[in-house]
């Protein structure tokens, strides 16, 4: 059940601190569906964790965090979106000179965060799933109005393939 977050706040004497709070809706209080690929790499990530001791750190009464560095700190969101730049770039920068090699255009990857990959996420779930419904509680969302707003952008392969599997479905005399 998520019914917690995890918060960088500014306290004058310590920098920035990490809490546990609450959600900013009652629509965030949730429990979120994964995969079993996902479940299991989250349970390997916990057991390699627990036998380096690495989550040992406790945040406002909350400890056994799955992901956390080897002091046993919670990673912080900017960690991860340097991670994912550093990553980003030494692949582009890796495939360039591939490409050069090749006599290709170098496929480059756009600059992005962790943020995207939720939308990424909700985007392709909007791809597989009709149920607005479900996508709404999936993601968290208080209004309707914010998964179509954001997130049900169709493409113009999904509107083909839509309109693909219509085919012969529909019969007109």
């Amino acid at each position: 059940m998520c019914n917690r977050t995890l918060i960088y706040r500014p306290e004058p004497e310590n920098g920035c601190v990490v809490h546990i709070s609450t959600l900013k809706t009652e629509a965030g209080r949730r429990t979120v569906p994964i995969i079993d690929e996902v479940y299991e790499a989250f349970m390997e990530e916990y057991q390699i964790q627990s036998c380096l001791d690495f989550n040992n750190n406790e945040i406002d009464g909350f400890s056994g965090f799955i992901f956390s560095t080897g002091e046993g700190n919670v990673y912080a969101p900017e960690s991860i979106n340097r991670a994912i730049h550093r990553i980003t770039e030494a692949y582009n920068k890796q495939e360039t000179v591939k490409a050069l090699e090749e006599k290709r255009t170098p496929l480059i990857l756009p600059g992005f965060s962790a943020h995207n990959l939720r939308h990424t996420f909700c985007t392709r779930l909007c791809e597989n799933e009709s149920n607005l419904k479900v996508i709404q509680s999936v993601m968290g969302h208080a209004d309707i109005s914010t998964t179509m707003d954001i997130y049900a952008e169709a493409t113009a392969e999904k509107k083909q393939e839509v309109f693909a599997g219509l085919q012969n479905k529909i019969i007109i005399k």
